[in-house]
This record gives C-alpha cells, sequence and structure tokens, in this order.
C-alpha cells in the first residue's frame, strides 16, 4: 500500500523557513570551509588558486567585464545574499516580529551597541594604519548564529531566535554601507550616477505600488551592474533592492478566505454527489481543485515573500558556499605564530569575544531603562547574555569585511585566523551560558 503524501496541517511562519534554509546553508558553507582548508593545503592547492583566480567575463554587446572567479563570486553572489538577508528584515521589522515599536527599539539598540562597543575597542588596540578593520568586528553572521542556537536548544523562544537574527542582519547591513561610505574609491563617476538613477527609478516605482517583478529585477541588475563599473560593492544594490520590493500583497486577508472556503466547498460538493466507493479516487476534480489553490496563493503572496522564496536557497545554497570555497582557505605555513598577539589580530578577538556581548548588553539594558524599548516577550537576561557571546561568531561576514579591507597578504591571514578563533571562544561560551540561563515557555507566533 502506498504511503500517504506529508501534508503540513499548521501555519509555518516565514521566519522559520528562513532559519531552516540558512541552517542548512551555513552546515554546509562549515563543510565547504573546511574542505576548502584542506584543498588549500594539500599538494594539489595550486588547482584551487587556478580556481579562484582563473578569469571570467561578462558581456554585454560591445561592453565586457574579465574578472578573476573570485571576484564573482564576492561581488556577484554575495549580493544576492545580502538582498535575502535585507528582504528578511524589512519583513521582521514592517509586519514580522519586531514590528511592535518597543521591541523594534531593543532590537536596534542592541544592534548599536553590538557594533560600537567591540568598533571602539578594534580602534583603540589597532594602529592607525589598520583602523578600517573595525567594520570586520561591527558586523555579525547571522547563518553561523542561527546554527549555534541550533546546538543550543530546539526548545528556545521563538522571540529570542528572531531577536537575535535580526539584530545580526541589522549589523551585517549597516557595517556593509558605513565601510562603503568611508572607504570607497570611486572609479567612474558615470556609472555611479546610472546606479543611483536606477534607484530612484526603483523607489518611484514603488511609490507608484507596482509589483511587476520582472521590472524591479531587470533594474536591480542593472544597478548591480552600474556599481560594479563605479568600484562599489556589489553587495549594496543587494541591500538597495531590498529596500525597494514591495512588501504588501494585492489580495486581501477576507478575499482570500473566502474564495478558499469556496473552493473547498465546491470540491467537498462534488465529491457528496459522485459519492465515490472507499479507496475510489476523484482525481481530476482533486487535481484542478488544487491547481486552483495553487493560483490564488501565488497571487495572494506578496512580491516580498515570493522573491524570498525563490532567492533565499540559491543565496544559502550556493552563494554562501562558493564564497567558503574561494576566501576561507590560507596556507598553514604562511603566518608565524606569536604575530597573533600583534594588535590587529588581538584586536580583532578581543572585539569579538569581549566587545560584541559587553556592548550589545550595555545599550538594551540602558534602552530598557528609558522606557521606550522592552525586553521581547519569553526572552529572559540571562537568555540575552548567551545569545549576544553567540554575535561575536563573525565567522563569513566578518571574513567578508576583511577581504575588504586587509590586502591579501601575512595581516590577511593573521585577521582569518583571529576571526575563527574568536567565532569558536564565543560559540561555546554562548551555547555554556545559554545552558546555564535554561529556558522559559514561548508563546505564539505573534507574540513577540
Amino acid at each position: 500500500m502506498a504511503a500517504k503524501p506529508t501534508l503540513i496541517n499548521r501555519i509555518v511562519y516565514s521566519f522559520e523557513r528562513f532559519e531552516q534554509v540558512l541552517l542548512r546553508g551555513g552546515t554546509l558553507t562549515i563543510i565547504t570551509a573546511l574542505l576548502a582548508l584542506s584543498w588549500h593545503n594539500s599538494p594539489w592547492g595550486a588547482s584551487w588558486l587556478y580556481l579562484v583566480e582563473n578569469p571570467l567575463t561578462v558581456a554585454f554587446g560591445k561592453y565586457s567585464i574579465t574578472k578573476p572567479i573570485g571576484f564573482w563570486v564576492q561581488q556577484v553572489l554575495l549580493a544576492l545574499f545580502y538582498l535575502a538577508l535585507g528582504l528578511e528584515l524589512k519583513r521582521v521589522l514592517r509586519i514580522g516580529e519586531l514590528q511592535e515599536k518597543p521591541v523594534m527599539l531593543f532590537a536596534v539598540a542592541a544592534a548599536l551597541g553590538s557594533m560600537a562597543i567591540p568598533a571602539a575597542l578594534y580602534l583603540y588596540l589597532a594602529p592607525a594604519a589598520a583602523q578600517a578593520g573595525w567594520s570586520v568586528v561591527a558586523t555579525a553572521d547571522v547563518a553561523a548564529i542561527l546554527a549555534l542556537l541550533a546546538l543550543a536548544s530546539n526548545s528556545l523562544p521563538l522571540s529570542l531566535r528572531v531577536f537575535l537574527s535580526s539584530t545580526a542582519i541589522m549589523q551585517g547591513i549597516a557595517s556593509l554601507l558605513l565601510s562603503v561610505m568611508l572607504y570607497t574609491v570611486i572609479q567612474n563617476l558615470l556609472a555611479l550616477s546610472v546606479a543611483t538613477g536606477v534607484f530612484g527609478l526603483l523607489v518611484v516605482l514603488r511609490a507608484l505600488r507596482n509589483r511587476t517583478m520582472w521590472l524591479y529585477l531587470l533594474l536591480g541588475l542593472v544597478m548591480l551592474v552600474s556599481f560594479l563599473l563605479a568600484g562599489v560593492q556589489g553587495a549594496v544594490a543587494g541591500v538597495l533592492l531590498a529596500l525597494v520590493i514591495p512588501i504588501h500583497s494585492r489580495v486581501i486577508e477576507e478575499d482570500f478566505v473566502t474564495t478558499t472556503d469556496t473552493v473547498m466547498g465546491q470540491l467537498h460538493a462534488l465529491r457528496m454527489m459522485k459519492r465515490p466507493e472507499p479507496g475510489e479516487e476523484m482525481e481530476e476534480d482533486f487535481q484542478a481543485a488544487v491547481h486552483t489553490l495553487r493560483m490564488n496563493c501565488t497571487k495572494a503572496l506578496s512580491p516580498l515573500r515570493r522573491l524570498q522564496q525563490r532567492i533565499l536557497p540559491w543565496a544559502a545554497y550556493l552563494a554562501w558556499p562558493l564564497f567558503a570555497l574561494a576566501f576561507v582557505p590560507f596556507a598553514y605555513n604562511s603566518f608565524v605564530w606569536r604575530d597573533l598577539l600583534g594588535p590587529v589580530p588581538l584586536g580583532v578577538f578581543m572585539a569579538l569575544v569581549l566587545g560584541k556581548p559587553m556592548g550589545m548588553l550595555l545599550f538594551a539594558w540602558l534602552a530598557s531603562l528609558t522606557g521606550i524599548a522592552r525586553v521581547p516577550a519569553t526572552v529572559h537576561w540571562g537568555q540575552l547574555a548567551g545569545g549576544t557571546l553567540l554575535l561575536g561568531a563573525g565567522f563569513m561576514l566578518s571574513l567578508f569585511q576583511a577581504q575588504q579591507v586587509f590586502p591579501a597578504t601575512e595581516q590577511l591571514t593573521l585577521v582569518k585566523i583571529s576571526i575563527y578563533a574568536a567565532s569558536a571562544l564565543s560559540g561555546l561560551l554562548g551555547l555554556f551560558v545559554l545552558a546555564v540561563a535554561g529556558k522559559t515557555k514561548d508563546l505564539p507566533h505573534a507574540q513577540v
């Protein structure tokens, strides 16, 4: 007897899917990173270097761009990842779990503290020549944090997971934009003007409530290429595109519920009229009803939800692992151990392990004292302390920032090792504190 298909009999919210996809993608990324590290230090390491530095040409008529494969991974694929992060943050703040103002302000204050204090600590320890490295410690890796939370316990409150992932995304996007504004040298003013004009056009389309998704994506691609020609990080295009994607559906809830009930009622009426025998199927009627419901569901989904569903797997399963493959490895014999105590690698390590939790807890506590912000429901300060330690696991996003501000020299290798060591220690300390802090009973999804 054939097994019955498994159907979902509860509402699956957007954050749950976002969390699961990033969790699987983060696991794949860690595996890829370990394999890449082994490959780079094996007798076949030259083939890894050839793969990353092999040129790839993208042509648009008579115009073409020839760059190493590593460039396309870093500038184009990561734009896809930042687009996915921007869409999730927009959803959470506008219509999702953090739309309530006091909770949103608590998350914003926590994110600011988790950026400001580690950046200040790094700037205090690092020499003047390496001051731009503050962006390495001001960011946070949401995929790593969600993976560590999954290791901590499946019963940690949803509000804690949403809060930590949202603050991590805020830090990742804010540190990217700040570093671009402060340190980018514009190479082509005409290309930058085109990118700015395209973004302005996207804003106008959004104001006109246009929901033609292919038009947004086409203009987003033009904006991405223009930014690359101007010498600006491609990830900026992903963030800006996320800002203008419409978040609301054209279909109102009442109409969707009514039409769904009507279709199901018609299917039930057909079944009552034909009275099929036990085991006899009404395949044509059943499939027609399913197809109708699917069309209605597609129309009812907002542009933001449709786009996020399509790009999130590509970002998590392709962009992130390929970035790990290209940029995680370093040669074991390319550094001296005592150099890890230098001001730059030590500053990165201390800022991530100590500065992150100190800054986040301090700013969050001050925000709660003012009365304008409050701790998310079902979460207590012990859990927040453990969660803030996890934010020190900068991992891939810290590495991404390090690639921008440090040259490909021994300094970059030392910073990489500091990031990996800080991520491992922060993760272990956070898991320990979360285990000691205990659990709280979760509330329904809407109550955060």
